[in-house]
């Protein structure tokens, strides 16, 4: 172990350069994060002079943080929960996706210009597609309505998903929970509606004529580790597809009840990868060497 820890040094030692350029992920919590891994990987098998840290950053230290990757001329960084939403107003442009979600996950730094992206929806749809499950013209039910979920719910509807229950808790996502359905319901085919989160029995209704069941929140992530917003097995059925942006831990408890009653389950791994891939792209102008990242974070669908 000590020789394949001095291993690693030296290699980073060799990569890292008075040329390096820096990109960041600016989120909290953030340390159990799998992106450092995954991009500093990818530039590693590349032999891109890159680096990726991550930064512990809420909304209170978000304004200065931006400032610095603009003034450091960092070439960009993700951007992930609580500050999906707050970051735009200190960004000059959003993508049309971005501007659609109201939300961004990625920023290129193109000489002081800030251009916020979002690519959460593409990952997640491309790690349904990985995985074989075809979702197009059939109805899905998913909780949240935060920047990973309105994300996930405008890709789904852009692509071709028919139908869509979406639930959330009455707090400060709600409207923004509202505007998506409007957004949808005017600019795609899929029949969206919104329903509150505390009616379990509607939740149950809706999952029971879905053909797939996703967790688009943090519930199962720390410090929430354990808990879910399923009360129990009856609310799922052994052909009912269930997924989870969750990917820390790698088996929330939603997916284990999920397992346990004979679904198939995904983890918030794929999503990460393929996300993290259209962010590559953007910055480094190279493809992410996918069928290798899936080998180094050992992505393996059930």
């Amino acid at each position: 172990m000590k020789n394949k820890n001095r291993k690693k040094e030296k290699d980073m030692a060799e990569r890292i350069t008075g040329h390096t350029e820096l990109i960041g992920l600016m989120a909290y919590p953030i340390r159990h994060s799998s992106s450092p891994t995954m991009h500093n990987e990818a530039f590693a098998y590349l032999g891109l002079d890159y680096a990726y840290l991550a930064f512990e950053v809420d909304n209170d230290a978000l304004e200065d943080s931006i400032k610095g990757l603009r003034a450091l001329r960092m070439a960009g960084a993700n951007i992930s929960m609580p500050n999906k939403a707050a970051v735009i107003q200190y960004l000059d442009r959003l993508s049309p996706a971005a501007e659609l979600c109201g939300a961004v996950n990625t920023i290129v730094n193109d000489n002081g210009v800030l251009t916020g992206h979002n690519t959460d929806g593409i990952g997640y749809m491309q790690s349904l597609k990985d995985n074989n499950i075809d979702v197009l013209g059939k109805k899905m039910t998913i909780v949240g309505s935060g920047g990973a979920a309105t994300a996930i719910q405008v890709q789904a509807a852009l692509d071709g998903v028919a139908e869509m229950s979406i639930f959330n808790i009455k707090d400060k996502f709600w409207k923004n929970a509202e505007a998506t359905i409007q957004k949808i319901n005017e600019r795609t085919e899929c029949k969206v509606a919104l329903y509150d989160l505390a009616d379990l029995d509607k939740l149950k209704e809706e999952i029971a004529d879905s053909y797939l069941f996703t967790n688009a929140t943090g519930m199962g992530m720390k410090p929430l580790e354990g808990q879910t917003y399923i009360p129990d097995k009856s609310f799922f059925r052994p052909d009912l597809i269930v997924t989870d942006v969750v990917y820390s831990p790698s088996e929330t408890a939603m997916l284990k009840m999920a397992k346990e009653v004979g679904c198939k389950t995904m983890n918030g791994m794929g999503m990460i990868l393929f996300q993290g891939a259209a962010a590559f792209e953007m910055w480094t102008g190279k493809k992410m060497p996918i069928e290798h990242m899936k080998k180094v974070l050992d992505i393996k669908y059930d």
